[in-house]
């Protein structure tokens, strides 16, 4: 393993972690599910990311805090809705906790019946492999059984604490 200097200081405060990693864009998605009840359940996450192809695996990483994951751990299913780039009120709401997050939000049923958001870039459908203990967050590994993508939308992406999209050149 590596280690630098600076591997033998204590570790970066909270809010500098943030800042810093805050100098990566990522795509933002709406991971979505279904309680108990049947109905649709979601919450945002910016970390996500492939994991294999032989088996087709992706991760996305909730926090340890969210009221919404618990609900789609039970279920044992999901759908990653990747954001497109005039979908930052779907992620705004889904962000919140609490109240009828899918009132102004469009969707059919996916994979399992799991909300696949009207306009998304493109979503994948997933069965719950594994979950990982990572600090504050968990690992959530997902085994794709199904996806799809729109070619001509871009995505929303989260850049330095905002909202931004892709400039075609």
């Amino acid at each position: 393993m590596l280690t630098s200097p600076e591997s033998q200081h204590s570790s970066p405060d909270a809010a500098r972690f943030r800042t810093v990693l805050g100098h990566f864009p990522s795509g933002i998605t709406a991971i979505t599910s279904r309680d108990a009840q049947g109905r649709p359940v979601g919450m945002t996450v910016a970390s996500f990311t492939s994991v294999s192809l032989d088996p087709p695996l992706v991760a996305f990483l909730p926090g340890k805090t969210s009221s919404t994951f618990p609900v789609i751990a039970e279920r044992g299913t999901f759908c990653v809705n990747i954001l497109a780039t005039d979908q930052e009120p779907i992620c705004r709401a889904l962000s919140v906790s609490g109240g009828d997050k899918f009132a102004e939000v469009t969707w059919h049923p996916g994979p399992h019946g799991d909300p696949v958001i009207d306009g998304v870039v493109a979503w994948i459908g997933c069965t719950i492999e594994a979950v990982h203990d990572a600090g504050d967050h968990y690992i959530v590994i997902g085994r794709v059984e199904d996806l799809d993508a729109d070619s001509t939308a871009s995505p929303l992406l989260f850049f330095q604490s905002r909202y931004n999209h892709l400039v075609s050149a």
